[in-house]
């Protein structure tokens, strides 16, 4: 669980290039996200995993596939992007 929190926290690690001191060196500036949002992100990639295995029990069980468990897969796969790409900029 760590390792995963880990790469979520440097996926959304603002980071940026400033210029200091009188010979303008650059300088990267680094601002971490919260930990709710880490926290808030590793849940819905959980819970998208989770979704995903019983999205494909379903399938093997019963034969058919589940639209209900893929809109959910799809619904939380949009949060996610939405988080990744909005926390960049």
């Amino acid at each position: 669980m760590n390792i995963l929190r880990e790469i979520i926290r440097n996926a959304l690690t603002k980071r940026t290039v400033k210029r200091r001191g009188r010979r303008r060196e650059l300088q990267i500036e680094e601002v971490p996200p919260s930990e709710r949002l880490v926290l808030f992100v590793q849940f819905t990639m959980l819970a998208v995993a989770a979704l995903t295995a019983l999205e494909l029990a379903h399938l093997v069980i019963l034969g058919t596939w589940s639209s209900e468990i893929f809109a959910a897969i799809t619904g939380l796969i949009g949060t996610i992007t939405g988080l990744l790409l909005g926390a960049k900029t």
